[in-house]
């Protein structure tokens, strides 16, 4: 009964070459069913020549075999055999361990985009859907950036009272208002937006609010008041901070006074939660589109 199955010239991945016919030369072109055939290298080859086997005294580039030496015309190849890797069957699932695999053999070559390997640089802040690796009670998990960057400071802004305003009483600090621009100064995120001096914050948070202001009158004044006033319905308004001063005129001439005060406010409704500024007195109140004078500081600390 014929043989069924693989032939058995390749049941060791072991290959039978064409034999080559000898001209005095030292260098042959080696051939498979007269096909030109390269060779894993030299130490996978053995040939016979005149009944005599050869091993390891020949080099190979290519399909090219080099013996150092011219073999005669007269001498016969009894074979040549090129070894493989050994007969390949596909394993069964679950079969290839951890030891089955070489030490440092997996590269970055062999790895999927979604495999977190280090290979590629990110060289800006990461999207706040990027992933990181994390290990939670033992378990590794991923999770998205947006849920573990930092809060820091995300919003940085300042506005003033580019030019004097003088009245008699308590008014707000209503127009006349404008975000510095001055060379060198700067601020950061979305700003705050104003209207007839009611300010709206950009984003929901903890914020600082300060209000500096700074006074001119001559004569005497027992007190000024300056105010920060804020409204959670975007209707009533209530007193938050307050700073108390006075002014004692000196040389009798033009004195000037400052006054600060800040306060802390939760932001939780961008629509109602709002804020304003306050003075009280008959003096008047410094502004410059220049430099700040009168001028109203905006940081979000974090979040509510």
């Amino acid at each position: 009964m014929a043989y069924i199955g693989r032939d058995t010239d390749k049941i060791s991945n072991v290959e039978v070459l064409d034999n080559i016919t000898f001209d005095g030369s030292s260098s042959y072109t080696l051939q498979k069913n007269s096909v030109n055939f390269t060779p894993s290298s030299a130490n996978t080859l053995l040939l016979s020549i005149d009944g005599v086997v050869q091993a390891g005294n020949f080099t190979v580039s290519g399909s090219t075999i080099d013996f150092g030496t011219a073999v005669a015309g007269t001498s016969t190849c009894n074979f040549i055999l090129h070894y493989g890797v050994g007969l390949i069957t596909a394993p069964s699932d679950g079969t290839v361990t951890s030891a089955k695999i070489g030490a440092n053999a997996v590269t970055n070559a062999k790895l999927n985009n979604d495999i977190i390997s280090g290979a590629t640089e990110l060289a800006t802040e990461p999207a706040d859907t990027d992933e990181f690796l994390v290990s939670d009670a033992g378990t590794i998990k991923r999770i998205d950036y947006s849920l573990i960057k930092g809060g820091g400071i995300t919003v940085a802004d300042q506005w003033r009272l580019a030019s004097d305003y003088t009245f008699t009483g308590s008014g707000d600090l209503d127009s006349n208002l404008e975000q510095v621009d001055g060379n060198g100064q700067g601020t950061l995120g979305t700003a705050m937006s104003e209207s007839s001096g009611i300010f709206t914050f950009p984003s929901t948070g903890i914020w600082l609010v300060k209000f500096n202001a700074t006074k001119f009158l001559n004569g005497d004044r027992r007190s000024s008041y300056i105010k920060i006033l804020n409204t959670t319905d975007n209707s009533t308004y209530t007193t938050r901070a307050e700073a108390i001063t006075h002014i004692k005129q000196s040389e009798s001439n033009t004195t000037y006074i400052q006054g600060q005060t800040e306060t802390l406010l939760d932001i939780t409704d961008t629509s109602n939660h709002k804020v304003k500024f306050n003075v009280f007195t008959s003096a008047t109140t410094r502004g410059s589109t220049n430099d700040n004078r009168t001028f109203f500081t905006f940081i979000r600390l974090g979040d509510t």
